[in-house]
Order: structure tokens, then sequence, then C-alpha cells
């Protein structure tokens, strides 16, 4: 029997974070059939910041720390989704690691995983607990931790909801709430307020993935025609990459493409969304012939079946690593997507720049894969004409006010529409 710490580290070292951990997974399964349903996607959005913190292995440390503590305390100690998260749990947590229980501190570093000779795997040290102590003169003191280390978890904290508020799998930043008070001030600046970074490709720019994305799949289909069809689904359906990615308790299949036997109306079905809803996004002409276009490619009939099991977007080769390593016929992950996405948006502006555009090709370049959602909804709204109320159900905003932070969301449309506003519309009659 595998001797497990009392509280399961998350995320091993740079070096093999990314192939994955059957231990892990196993424990992330178990909290999601209790009441944090939503723990394997907040698993996958929080490695995918830490991801952006690798180039620097001192941050990744720490912020790795950081995060494992807290979602321990999230899942096991206060059972809480971190959606559901206000300013009084961040207090409560606080307390906490100011006061952790004593077996989960220990008195010397040691590391998160080691191998297993027995399993010839990777896994949780049992020696390893979240809180470290000190030791004086071979005495163990009683556990502190100092006001500066309080707000250097609280800064950690605000930028990690600061990336969830991005990626809209939140919509408060309760780590902040508690920066503005004067005990925990850190003088870091506040998340904007202001629509301006809902990021949102203009028409001219999203044109230009989109041409970038048809070239590239008339040029290699193998590598490509997969690309095309996810950055049409993203816009097409306004969905968050988590939506379409495989993950722990979750693989997306062609069959949540689903047909209204009663309207004949198609739609794509996301089972598991923010905050654990699951909701009906309406399919146009347009995807739907894209999706005609992608499933002819890869050998399948023109529109799947209903309960079709196949994976939506097959890898191109058998994964090298991981709990995948040696299978072909499987989704990819959030990573995968973003970078492949990614790799689209960066050839899209070189485009755009060859062409003279340089401001937009800048622009274009701070935009992430998230943004592809924020055109969509952008778009529907602006350009498409869509009532606010269909836009919200397809998007699973909670409110309609979240939806209308899109109407001309960004200050040169707002600039825009407001040029030739005039000061007396009866003044030039005649």
């Amino acid at each position: 029997m595998l001797e497990m710490p009392p509280a399961m580290p998350l995320f091993d070292s740079i070096r093999h974070v990314e192939d994955g951990n059957p231990h892990v997974n196993q424990y992330l399964s178990e909290v999601m059939l209790g009441p944090v349903q939503d723990a394997g996607l907040v698993y996958e959005y929080t490695l995918g910041w830490l991801l952006e913190q690798r180039h620097s292995e001192n941050n990744y440390k720490t912020y790795r720390s950081e995060l494992t503590t807290f979602l321990h305390w999230c899942f096991d100690v206060e059972r809480v989704s971190v959606a559901d998260l206000g300013r009084r749990h961040l207090s409560s947590y606080i307390d906490y690691c100011m006061r952790p229980p004593a077996a989960l501190i220990a008195y010397r570093n040691v590391a998160q995983f080691v191998h297993s000779k027995q399993l010839d795997e990777r896994v949780p040290n049992p020696q390893w607990r979240p809180f470290l102590g000190k030791r004086v003169e071979g005495e163990e003191v009683p556990y502190r931790i100092t006001e500066r280390a309080l707000k250097t978890k609280l800064a950690i904290l605000s930028s990690f909801f600061s990336y969830l508020i991005q990626e809209e799998y939140t919509e408060r930043n309760p780590a902040l709430m508690l920066i503005r008070n004067n005990r925990f001030r850190t003088g870091q600046p506040g998340a904007l307020d202001d629509a301006e970074d809902l990021k949102a490709f203009t028409e001219l720019q999203w044109s230009y993935v989109m041409s970038t994305a048809d070239s590239l799949a008339a040029g290699n289909p193998e590598e490509h025609e997969r690309t095309r069809f996810l950055i049409s689904l993203m816009y097409g359906c306004y969905l968050r990459i988590s939506e379409i990615a495989a993950r722990p308790g979750f693989s997306p299949v062609m069959g949540q493409f689903r047909r209204d036997r009663k309207t004949g109306v198609w739609g794509y079905f996301v089972p598991l969304s923010k905050g654990g809803k699951k909701r009906m996004v309406a399919v146009s002409r347009a995807l739907l012939k894209a999706l005609k276009r992608y499933r002819s490619y890869l050998g399948l009939s023109e529109l799947p079946a209903p309960n079709e099991t196949t994976p939506l977007f097959v890898r191109h080769r058998a994964a090298g690593r991981g709990r995948d390593a040696g299978i072909l016929n499987a989704n990819l992950g959030i990573r995968q997507l973003r970078d492949e996405i990614s790799d689209v948006i960066a050839e899209a502006a070189d485009r755009a720049e060859r062409d003279g555009f340089d401001q937009d090709a800048r622009e274009m370049r701070a935009m992430t894969p998230h943004s592809i959602r924020h055109t969509g909804i952008s778009h529907d709204i602006n350009f498409n004409g869509r009532p606010l109320s269909h836009v919200q159900a397809d998007a699973g905003h909670d409110s309609i006010e979240t939806t209308s932070q899109y109407l001309h969301s960004t200050r040169a449309e707002r600039h825009e529409s407001a040029e030739g506003k005039p000061l007396d519309r009866l003044a030039n009659l005649d």
C-alpha cells in the first residue's frame, strides 16, 4: 500500500509536471465526486497559469507551493469550489495559514514528488507537508507566519484570480478585496475596471486569423484541418479552451453536437463548464459547414450520430508521455490546444505586418486564445445584431450585465462611434 502525505501535492517539478500523475488524477476524481465538482477544471486552469511562470524556476516553485496549499484548503478543508469563494472565505484561509494543523507542518524541506523504484513512476512524497516550521538549536519552535509572508500569499492569489477572471472562470477577485484592506495592502495596482481588458480582435484582425487558418489547412491539411476547425468552433460558439479540452473526468466527443428532433436545429452541448454549469450553444450554418469539412477529412460521416464517442480533436501522433502515452485516438489537453491557437495568432500577426498593418499586428500579438471567445461574443452583438439574451445563453453568462459589457467594448470603437456626434442636431437644418 503506497503511503500518502496528509495533504496531496498537485504539481510536480517543471521537468515532470506536464507528464501527468495517476495519483493526482485519482485524488481529483475523488474530490469531484464530492461537493467540488469542478476540481479537475480548476486544476487545469491552475496548471496553465503555473506553466506561464516556468521561465523562472524560483517563481514556479513559490507559486506552486502557495497554490497547492490553497487548493488543499479549498478541496479538503472548506470543500468549496474556487468559483464560489468570497472575501469571507479568503479571511478564513488566512486564519488557517496562521494556525495550520500540526500534522501539516514539516521541519525540513523535502521534494513534493519522488521516484518510486517499486512502481517506476513519480509518486507524492509521504514526508512532504504544505507548511514549513523552524528548529532552533534542534528544538521545534511554534509555527509562525510573518505579515510579509501573508501579503505575499495574497499577492500571488490576486494574480491567480486575475488570470481566472480573464479565462472567465470567475467574475471576482476576493484576494484583491483583502489586499485593499489596509492590513494587507501591497501597493500593487488593482484589476482594471474598464471593459477594455475584454480583449477582442477587430474585424480586420479576425479576418487575418481566419484566412491564416484557411491557408495553413490548404497547405498542410494533415497538420491544420484540425486547427481550422478548432478556431472556427471557439469563435462560433464562444467556447473556453477548458470546454473543449480533455481533463480529469471529461473528454469531449463529436456526440456533443446534437440535433433537436423537433426543430431540426443543431447545437453544441457543454456538459461541464464554469461553476459546474451545462448549456447548449446554438450552431450556425457556417460552423455546421466547418464541422462537415473537418469530419470529411477524418473520413467520418457528414454529421455526428447521436451519442457518437469519436474524440473531438484527435492527436496527430501518439502521446510520448503522461497518462495517454502511446495513445493516438485521444483528445488534446488545455496546453496543447492553447499552443496550437497561439501559433495561428502569431502567424496571422506576421501576415498583417507584412501587409503594412503594423499597429494591428502589435495588438494581435497581445491577444490570447481566450480572446477568441471575447471576439465571437463582441462580433455577434455589435456586428451580427444577435439579441443580448441569446448571446447570454450561448456564452453561459450568469447575468445580462456581463454580456452587455461587450456592447462596443473597446475604447477605439466607442471613440469612433462618438466622433461624429453633433452638439445640436437641429442647428444645421434649413
